[in-house]
C-alpha cells in the first residue's frame, strides 16, 4: 500500500470519528448538557479542525457553562475565554457563502463582550463593525455599534451610527422606533417626535403607533416645567389628536383610553377659563373610571 493512499484512509477514518464525535455532541447540545457536548465537539475538532461549523457550538457550549454570578474564578473565566476564541475561530472559518452563520457567530462574541461577561465594548466594537461589512443594509448592527458609543459617552458619533442604522431600511417602521429611544434618552424631545410621526406615516392604521405619539406628549407636557403654557397646549393638543385617532382605530384601547384622560386633566391646568377647566377634568376623570371599569370586566373574563 502506497503511503498516498494510507495517509489517504487516516484522512477518511479522522472524518467519520469526528461525523460521529460531532453527531454525538449535537444530541447533548440539543439536551443542555453543555459539558459533555464541549467534550464531543473538543473530539470532533481534533479530527477534522477545517470543519468551520464545530467551531461556532464548541463555543457556544462553553458559553452556556459560564456563569456570570462567579466571574473572577479561574476556572469559570477560562470557559468564557474558550468561548471567545472558539466564537472568533468560528468567524474566520467560515466561508462567505456561510454569511448568516458567520454574522450569528460575530453575535455571540459581541455578547461575550458585553456587560454580564467580560465587560469590553472596545472589544465588540470592531467585531459589530465586521458584521455592518458582512450585512450594510441590516439596521440592528448599526444599532449595536451605536449602543456602544452611546454608553462609552461618544454621542456624536452615536448618533451618526444610529441615523445609518434607520438609513439602511428606510422604510422600515421600526428603526424610527430605536432612533426615537436614543434621542429620548437624550431628552430631544423634538427628534424624538419626529421620527415618531415618521413611524406612524409608515403604518398609520396600527393604533399602538399614535397612542405612543400620546404617550411622549403627556410625559413631555407633565414633567418639563421649563415649557411655556402655550407650548405645553401645544403638545397636549398634539397629544389628544394622537390617541383620538389611535380610538378611532381601537375603541376599546384601554391604555389610550387612560392615556386620553391625563391629556385631558394636564390640559386643564394649563386652561384659563375655570368653566373649561371644570369640563376638562370631568371628561379625563369619566375616561379613566371607564378604563379602569374595563381593566376590571378584562381581569374578571
Amino acid at each position: 500500500m502506497g503511503l498516498g493512499v494510507a495517509l489517504a484512509g487516516c484522512g477518511y477514518i479522522g472524518e467519520v470519528r469526528a461525523m460521529k464525535a460531532f453527531k454525538d455532541g449535537n444530541k447533548a447540545y440539543g439536551a443542555s448538557d453543555w459539558r459533555a457536548a464541549a467534550e464531543k465537539y473538543e473530539e470532533a475538532v481534533a479530527q477534522d479542525p477545517n470543519n468551520a461549523a464545530i467551531y461556532f457550538y464548541l463555543a457556544n457550549s462553553y458559553d452556556n457553562m459560564y456563569r456570570p454570578a462567579r466571574k473572577g474564578e479561574p476556572a469559570n473565566d477560562e470557559l468564557m475565554a474558550k468561548a471567545v476564541a472558539n466564537y472568533k475561530l468560528a468567524s474566520e472559518k467560515l466561508t462567505e457563502e456561510t454569511v448568516p452563520k458567520r454574522s450569528l457567530a460575530l453575535e455571540f462574541l459581541v455578547a461575550a463582550y458585553g456587560p454580564d461577561k467580560l465587560a469590553d465594548p472596545t472589544l465588540a466594537e470592531p467585531v459589530v463593525q465586521r458584521m455592518i461589512e458582512l450585512a450594510p443594509n441590516e439596521p440592528a448592527n448599526y444599532f449595536q455599534l451605536a449602543k456602544i458609543y452611546e454608553d462609552s459617552g461618544e454621542y456624536e458619533l452615536a448618533e451618526a451610527t444610529y441615523l445609518k442604522g434607520r438609513d439602511a431600511k428606510p422604510n422600515e417602521p421600526t428603526v424610527y422606533l430605536t432612533v426615537a429611544g436614543y434621542y429620548n434618552r437624550q431628552g430631544d424631545f423634538e427628534k424624538l417626535i419626529e421620527n415618531i410621526r415618521k413611524n406612524i406615516e409608515l403604518e398609520p392604521s396600527n393604533p399602538e403607533a399614535h397612542y405612543r405619539l400620546a404617550t411622549y406628549s403627556w410625559d413631555k407636557a407633565s414633567r418639563d416645567f421649563r415649557l411655556s403654557d402655550k407650548e405645553k397646549m401645544q403638545i397636549i393638543l398634539d397629544g389628544i389628536t394622537a390617541v383620538d385617532k389611535a380610538l378611532e382605530l381601537k375603541p376599546d384601547y384601554v391604555e389610550a383610553m387612560t392615556y386620553k384622560g391625563l391629556l385631558l386633566r394636564t390640559q386643564a391646568l394649563v386652561e384659563k377659563d375655570p368653566k373649561k377647566q371644570q369640563e376638562l377634568i370631568r371628561q379625563g376623570t369619566a375616561l379613566g373610571d371607564k378604563a379602569n371599569e374595563m381593566r376590571k370586566a378584562r381581569s374578571a373574563s
